[in-house]
């Protein structure tokens, strides 16, 4: 018993405690930072459709900020809000801090909705938020790739990053998951 409480202890300090965490069961289990620091507890948002986007600044992708914003303004009263997770994972194309981040979509794309601290959404480290909306949908291969999460917490669609926010099939899939 005291060589497995010792291996216990050993893996806790290597890993952290995170080691021995489940792995969340809804998306509304996930507690990220939003880019002030403030934990925000996803639970929050139960009952609504998200869609969830890892986003980076100095993309080619990255005027799809502008309409994500407007996707945003559009869904916002049918009960959908778009939350943005910033990453370096793809050519190193978001190397700011938070606080710059924040003051590039305030001043360049006037982004209104939550975004979130940088986040690693693949590979060894990977943040517990991508962890869940991999599982079944696959992590994404670049910036701006885009998961609909339902009001049950489940990933319902992912889309790759070539699809603008503007697009008929995201704009259905959104749609069908509200109708749920």
């Amino acid at each position: 018993m005291r060589k497995l409480t010792l291996l216990f202890t050993l893996v806790a300090a290597t890993f952290g405690a995170a080691a021995f965490a489940e792995p969340a069961v809804s998306f509304f289990d996930l507690k990220p930072n939003r880019l002030n620091g403030k934990q925000e507890n996803l639970s929050e948002y139960k009952g609504k459709v998200l869609l969830v986007v890892n986003t980076a600044s100095e993309c080619g992708y990255t005027p799809q900020y502008a309409g994500l914003e407007k996707l945003s303004k559009e869904y916002k009263d049918k009960g959908a809000v778009v939350l943005g997770f910033p990453s370096n994972d793809f050519g190193g194309q978001e190397p700011g801090t938070s606080q710059e981040i924040a003051k590039f979509c305030e001043l360049r794309f006037k982004v209104t909705f939550p975004m979130f601290e940088k986040v690693k959404t693949k590979g060894e480290g990977q943040s517990p938020v991508y962890e869940f909306l991999a599982r079944k949908h696959g992590a994404p291969k670049w910036n701006f790739h885009k998961y609909v999460v339902g009001k049950d917490g489940q990933v319902k669609a992912a889309f790759a990053s070539s699809v603008e926010p503007d697009s008929a099939e995201l704009k259905k899939a959104l749609d069908a998951a509200l109708a749920e």
